[in-house]
């Protein structure tokens, strides 16, 4: 037996395409080892494989584009498949359409689409018939309820272009598909596929564009033909909805424990129902339970990146009936902590945690049988086993890093299973973890099923980083490179840039194994969430790493980079001095302008001279992280950020092990005073460098990390895919994210353009989302009062409106920038619940300032802004609601 697999496919010179399958014939899905397509003709590229008579397993299979650079490009079809059982033949032709992975109607075949948001498939009953020479598949993903799609042609068996008798296609597995039997003298013919309405029994149309051939290419004995077109050729309306944003923590209802929880979010879907949006956004949801402090607030510093926040679970429902008793003295408390215009991290987790283990004790013999949990247990045993040793070698020895803890500081397998067995003392502390990681389980996945049934989509959200000290690093430290920081660099909201703390990711080791890490935690989000935002997206591409011995952003680098060669320097006529460009360049004039009246205690404590009327740094304050360490009992927060800044005062950061010859440019070197001191000559030979550094030299390179990883994680999920992709974005991103279809994100006050203040949703392309504001941004009405110039400019130029802006950001603006946002021709328009209600004068709160859930540049910022009225309180609110269903519908959205 064998498969002629045909692609029509134009190329150009030096592009190669290859396939590869599910079986050995084909590669066995290596794309280390997939075959090669040769040539055939102008429209098509065409491998024959042989195959034994025997053979009779259903074919799944996928092509690869390496283009003139090497990269590897997948195509996007998922559903690429030959069953053999439907009829032996001695040849099978199969010919197929590149299907890039970038094109717009993959999208609704994603878990969001094609599971909840578009109606169910119009069944089509046709006979299938006995003897049939071809199979017609193309895929048509927005068609209405009671339509199909329908095949007409040239000949007698194609029905003679008869669209009073087509033949009608059923779906399955994605596709519409029919068999045909077509006589020797039938073909070549021509084709085309059209609508039909099922119930009304009605021809629509056919679809756009030229007719479709059916060619003879080679002569071949029983040879059975299969067409996957890909898709018709049609333009119905596209979809577009609305959504709603909001951490969990952030929810308030009657019967939530001073914070938001997973049961909660039944009643924001009520909400969305009630209102016409189809889309809930939540902030990560993982553990950050460190140190058992408010800090662990921060939702993105996960300790592990697959178990669930305990913070999150509702009391009342692990109890059920049978343990009531033990959680009724708690209800006072609870109503204290929920009357709170915040919510209190560390109360809430104390009693949570306290309550937890008593209901532990009391129901753990059960538990212990529960076959449920079993299932649980064994699907998950992979992070669930040493999470809870994590957690319990954590409390024991009283802190998260490993490296302080007299046992176990190396993570080894056999040596945890041994900790976490039964017969251990405290094997109630191990069963403990597993107790309440099922009960979060079983709660987030009953609010998903709710959120299916009510056709809400739940869209999660994966950090970029996971905590320094966590249950991953534990793990497999050498999947992070624990000696760098992940950040971000300066931006309008934190001048210093960001330094999240976070260890950078070693992809080099991840891709050993096939980001086997990244593919597990895709499968869990899966459990409860129909999409997901990867945070701050650009990390594929290049992370904004900032060495251990620093603390402000400003002092990283993005990595990988290509550095700049000393022999640039020279080819520019740059004259180039070491310790001037990558030692802290510091003045008297300099340390008078930092320190003030200070300038004389600073040079006799911190400082020694050197020649040329310069300052170097005394040994114990040469970093920021050895000034942190000097000063850790000082509050003296001037002087501390005044060594800081004489440390940030460079112009290049050698590149490691380069001997002096490699270098990368420190961002924002115009602000420095090192460069401003410089002579013009130099400064304009620098600046012409630098802008090529940062600017020109790294896009093709970056695009190839991003089309390393990005391409391979998203094949691994069928939910749909956004990007973060704010900040300093090289042009590679957006044309990575178009070409595998990852939906972009766009802010109006965030414009991607150059030279542009404000982006108008307007302007949106369709695969993205629109937002007025993040959750690491005031909201709209807090944003208006922070600079009334531009306030001024915006109240003119983006709304239109003539006059004076007012000082406030009244209800009708509100409204304003909201139906922007829903008039755009973008996909999603996803809004703060904050941003909404402040289209209402009588829900909105009084303080636009208490809204606000994070701020960038504040590393030990509180998480812990909650709406301030109830939900419940809030599906009351007719009225509001009312109006706001007119304005989704309106929109069309």
């Amino acid at each position: 037996m064998k498969i002629n697999f045909y692609l029509k496919y134009h190329t150009v010179f030096g592009e190669e395409l290859y396939i590869t399958g599910n079986n050995k014939f084909l590669g066995d899905n290596n794309a280390a080892n997939p075959i090669r397509l040769q040539w055939y003709n102008d429209d098509f590229w065409r491998a024959t494989i042989d195959f034994p008579d025997d053979f009779d397993d259903e074919i799944h299979y996928k092509y690869i584009l390496r283009d003139r650079k090497g990269v590897e490009i997948y195509d996007g079809e998922e559903n690429r498949y030959i069953d053999l059982s439907v009829r032996k033949q001695k040849t099978y032709s199969v010919f197929d359409t590149w299907n890039s992975a970038g094109n717009l109607w993959n999208v609704f075949f994603t878990a969001a689409f094609s599971k909840i948001l578009l109606p169910p498939v119009t069944k089509v009953k046709v006979p299938s018939p006995r003897k049939f020479t071809h199979i017609f598949r193309v895929k048509a993903p927005l068609l209405k309820p009671g339509e199909t799609i329908c095949l007409c042609g040239s000949t007698t068996h194609l029905k003679n272009w008869n669209t009073e008798d087509p033949i009608l296609l059923t779906p399955h597995k994605n596709w519409y598909s029919t068999k045909i039997f077509l006589e020797e003298n039938e073909w070549p013919a021509s084709y085309k596929y059209g609508i039909y309405n099922v119930d009304e029994k009605k021809f629509i149309a056919f679809e756009l564009g030229e007719n479709r051939m059916i060619r003879k290419f080679e002569e071949e004995e029983n040879e059975l033909i299969i067409f996957n077109d890909g898709f018709v050729n049609y333009q119905p309306g596209l979809w577009k909805g609305a959504g709603v944003s909001i951490p969990v923590f952030s929810l308030r209802s009657n019967k939530s424990f001073g914070v938001g929880e997973f049961s909660d979010i039944k009643l924001l879907i009520d909400w969305a129902n009630k209102t016409g949006i189809k889309l809930i956004q939540l902030l990560p949801v993982n553990d950050t339970t460190a140190n058992h402090t408010w800090h662990e607030s921060y939702p993105y510093a996960a300790i592990s990146a697959f178990a669930l926040h305990p913070i999150y679970i509702n009391l009342d429902k692990v109890a059920g009936k049978e343990f009531a008793a033990i959680i009724k003295p708690l209800k006072r408390k609870q109503k204290q902590l929920n009357e709170l215009k915040q919510f209190d991290y560390e109360q809430v987790m104390k009693f949570k945690l306290t309550a937890l283990k008593e209901l532990f004790d009391a129901g753990k013999k059960d538990f212990k049988n529960d076959l449920d949990y079993f299932e649980f247990f064994e699907l998950n045993r992979h992070w669930l086993v040493p999470y809870a040793a994590f957690c319990y070698l954590r409390d024991k020895y009283k802190t998260p890093d490993s490296l302080k803890w007299k046992s176990h500081k190396k993570y080894n397998e056999q040596a945890i299973q041994k900790l976490v067995s039964p017969s251990q003392k405290h094997y109630d502390e191990i069963l403990f973890s597993y107790f309440v990681q099922y009960h979060l389980h079983l709660q987030l996945k009953e609010v998903a099923d709710y959120a299916h049934q009510q056709k809400i989509v739940l869209k999660g959200d994966i950090p970029i980083g996971v905590y320094r000290y966590g249950c991953d690093t534990w793990v497999n430290p050498a999947l992070y490179n624990m000696n760098e920081q992940a950040g971000a660099p300066p931006d309008d909201f934190a001048v210093k840039g960001q330094n999240w703390g976070f260890p950078t990711y070693n992809w080099e080791e991840m891709s050993k194994d096939h980001y086997n890490w990244w593919r597990r935690r895709f499968d869990q989000m899966s459990n409860y969430f129909d999409a997901f935002r990867i945070d701050h997206i650009l990390g594929f591409f290049r992370i904004w790493s900032i060495p251990l011995e620093s603390v402000e952003g400003v002092m990283g680098r993005f990595e990988p980079a290509i550095p700049v060669d000393i022999s640039e320097f020279n080819y520019r006529n740059i004259y180039f001095n070491y310790d001037r460009y990558c030692k802290p360049f510091i003045t008297n004039e300099i340390i008078a302008d930092l320190f003030k009246e200070r300038a004389e205690e600073v040079k006799e404590k911190y400082l020694d001279v050197s020649p040329g009327h310069l300052y170097t740094l005394k040994e114990f304050v040469n970093t920021q992280a050895k000034v942190v360490r000097a000063l850790k009992t000082s509050v003296d927060k001037e002087l501390k950020q005044g060594l800081f800044d004489l440390i940030s005062n460079v112009i290049l950061f050698e590149a490691e092990n380069s001997s002096e010859q490699k270098f990368h440019f420190r961002i924002s070197i115009d602000k420095t005073s090192s460069f401003q001191m410089l002579d013009d000559y130099t400064k304009n030979g620098l600046w012409h460098l630098y802008i090529d550094y940062f600017y020109h030299r790294q896009n093709d390179f970056w695009k190839k990390e991003g089309m390393k990883k990005l391409p391979s994680l998203k094949r691994n999920t069928n939910m749909l895919v956004c990007g973060e992709d704010l900040g300093m974005v090289p042009p590679c991103v957006p044309d990575v994210m178009n070409q595998i279809g990852i939906l972009g994100l766009e802010i109006e006050r965030m414009p991607k353009s150059e030279g542009k203040e404000f982006f108008h949703p307007d302007d949106a392309p369709y695969l993205s989302v629109v937002m007025p504001s993040t959750h690491d941004m005031s909201t709209i009405r807090g944003w208006w009062e922070e600079n009334p110039e531009q306030t001024q400019r915006f109240y003119n130029y983006m709304l239109g409106q003539y006059g004076e802006a007012p000082a406030t950001c009244e209800d009708w603006i509100c409204k304003k920038i909201i139906l922007q946002h829903f008039y755009s021709p973008a996909m999603w328009s996803i809004f703060q619940l904050a941003d909404l209600l402040g289209m209402s004068e009588k829900l909105r709160v009084k303080d636009p300032q208490e809204e606000r859930i994070n701020v960038p540049a504040d590393p030990n910022h509180y998480w812990h802004y909650r709406m301030h009225l109830n939900l419940e309180t809030l599906l009351k609110e007719d009225e509001f609601n009312e109006e706001l269903k007119k304005y989704i519908k309106e929109s069309g959205r």
